[in-house]
Formats: C-alpha cells, structure tokens, sequence
C-alpha cells in the first residue's frame, strides 16, 4: 500500500511542480528572461525546506516516504535545474550557469538547513 501511495504523491508533486513552475514564470516573464528557470529554483528550494522539516520531524516511517520520496520527490527536479544551468552555458553565458547552478544548490542546502532546524 505505500508503494501504490508512494507513487500516487509522486504524481501529484509533479503535477504541483508543473503549475508553481508556470506561475512563476507567468507572473515574471515581464521582468526575467524564460531561460533563467526562475520557478525551478523555487520548487527545488521549497521542496528542500518541506523535505527537510519533513525528515527532522518525528513524521512514521510511511508518511516520510510516501511525503518525501514520493510527493516531494515528484515535486523537486535535480535534472530540469541542470539543463537550466546547460541551457546558459551553451547559450554563450557561462558565468551564469555556473551562477545558477550553484546558486540553486546552495539554497536548496540552505533550505533544508533551515527545514530541519525549524522542525
């Protein structure tokens, strides 16, 4: 039964990361180019706190997997951030990839920090 729910929130994290990427990039568009993923950055980042308040929490064993490997597993994307950062370098904007790339991966680790110290 976890497994089947498990796989369940993970469809639903992607389908929730599909509409927070699309907002974001909606509400921005005016302001930052398409091709910076700022709604990427916000789902990893946010799904880095949730995950880590969820793993510091004294959450069951099952509810830690079918929310954190299933629901914000689904939710975040290491792959999409890294074409992101990809997609700049071999646009000619090297500087910014590397920017991007550890940007986000620093605040995501700051987000967890953060998670699990809040929890």
């Amino acid at each position: 039964m976890t497994v089947l729910l498990m796989t369940l929130a993970g469809g639903l994290g992607a389908a929730l990361r599909l509409v927070v990427d699309g907002s974001v990039r909606s509400a921005l568009a005016a302001w930052v180019p398409q091709r910076v993923g700022v709604g990427l950055v916000l789902v990893n980042v946010t799904g880095s706190f949730a995950l880590g308040a969820l793993t510091a929490a004294t959450a069951p064993g099952d509810v830690r997997t079918i929310v954190g490997v299933g629901l914000l597993g689904g939710y975040t994307t290491f792959s999409s951030a890294s074409l992101d950062s990809a997609r700049l370098a071999l646009a000619g904007r090297g500087g910014a990839a590397v920017l991007h790339a550890s940007g986000t991966a620093a605040a995501c680790l700051a987000a967890a920090v953060l998670g699990a110290w809040v929890a």
